[in-house]
């Protein structure tokens, strides 16, 4: 399914670990069918129930740096040894159908995106309070402590960065936070530059008379 007519949008979510960024994209993905997102290619190996071209598309590193040699990425960064990257071909694509795009990166890819999209809307999503960060990071029992702390010191150097973005949301209810992004890409939808190219032809018929 695709918006009749137009560009799509490209939506760049940011928030250090723990804001609550993956949760609330899987909950934009299932209550708005004209949302997309652009699935990375990355060199780590493959964790057990994960699927190629589901979760990321799993590379080897000649493949992938050969891939930033001919231009294939609208950003791509070494984290802790594996690259990780965002198909610029699937993303313009997509967006030329009509269809808007989420991506999922730290705030160093979304400078990236920026400068070769500069049309995007970034948003960071932040939690309510740094002792709340940490509870939620604690909570989820899959880190160990030393892990945490970084975490912790990244989602500092992260958060400095958040007035670079167009909109911030906070994630203190989660259903607030969702109905905060879900406007957001309605209101992108809404402007007249892309209703425009949606709704032309009423737009002149009516400026014609009736």
């Amino acid at each position: 399914m695709s918006q009749a007519g137009g560009q799509g949008t490209l939506f760049v979510i940011s928030a250090p670990s723990g804001a609550g960024k993956t949760s609330l994209v899987s909950e934009m993905l299932r209550k708005d069918a004209l949302l997309g997102v652009s699935v990375s290619h990355t060199t780590r190996p493959m964790r057990e129930g994960e699927q190629n071209g589901v979760n990321y598309h799993f590379v080897n590193r000649d493949e992938f740096e050969a891939m930033i040699v001919r231009g294939d990425f609208l950003e791509h960064a070494d984290v802790f040894g594996n690259y990780y990257g965002t198909s610029q071909v699937w993303v313009r694509e997509t967006l030329r159908t009509g269809r808007d795009v989420i991506l999922e990166i730290d705030w160093q890819g979304a400078e990236q995106v920026r400068r070769l999209i500069p049309e995007c809307v970034s948003i960071f999503i932040v939690p309510p309070s740094a002792d709340i960060l940490r509870q939620r990071l604690v909570g989820r029992g899959t880190d160990a402590p030393e892990v945490i702390e970084r975490r912790l010191s990244e989602a500092e150097e992260e958060c400095r960065h958040a007035a670079e973005f167009d909109y911030l949301v906070v994630n203190d209810e989660f259903a607030e936070a969702l109905a905060d992004l879900l406007a957001i890409v309605r209101s992108q939808r809404l402007r007249m530059v892309t209703q425009q190219a949606r709704h032309g032809a009423l737009l002149e018929s009516l400026s014609a008379g009736i």
